[in-house]
């Protein structure tokens, strides 16, 4: 038994030192893209796949698209998920100039679905739209059109992302 832990620990001791072997890595280049569009519309309570397409909007690399001129000073790219589309406008350096987006029916935020149960009970959300306009000069601008239904009333109402109506 002392023998076998003395091999264990022997060898233990030394594979780690023949398996060494230092290779050359290539160089890794990290960029920071469009940081700035990514916090002016970060919201943790976003459902993942508005998120996951806001980050691959944020990720896109213009410069290394095939259509990449230098001679153009703005690229329009759209992305795409089964109930929502991003339309975003490039500039020649890659960086998002301004987005225009639109999800439809997903879960809204808990300050905008309490205000609603709020300022109209009995009231029942049969659709819903959800915008989000970045500009970098202006920020992001989110709204909420929801259409609202109690009986055979029907009733439309604008909220923005933090509760407040319109």
């Amino acid at each position: 038994m002392k023998r076998l832990v003395l091999i264990a620990l022997l060898i233990g001791f030394i594979l780690p030192i023949t398996a060494q072997d230092p290779a050359q890595l290539d160089e890794v280049v990290v960029k920071a893209m469009n940081y700035k569009y990514l916090s002016a519309v970060e919201n943790s309570k976003a459902p993942v796949p508005i998120w996951n397409l806001e980050k691959e909007a944020a990720m896109f690399d213009v410069t290394a698209s095939d259509v990449y001129l230098d001679n153009f000073n703005t690229y329009q790219v759209t992305f795409r998920v089964p109930r929502g589309v991003i339309v975003a406008a490039y500039d020649q350096d890659g960086e998002i100039i301004k987005t225009i987006e639109r999800f439809k029916n997903f879960q809204m935020p808990d300050e905008v679905r309490l205000a609603i149960k709020e300022q109209y009970p009995g009231w029942e959300v049969v659709k819903d739209v959800f915008f989000v306009s970045y500009s970098e000069k202006k920020g992001a601008k989110k709204l909420y059109k929801v259409k609202l239904e109690k009986g055979d009333e029907i009733m439309r109402v604008k909220i923005d992302a933090k509760g407040n109506f319109l």
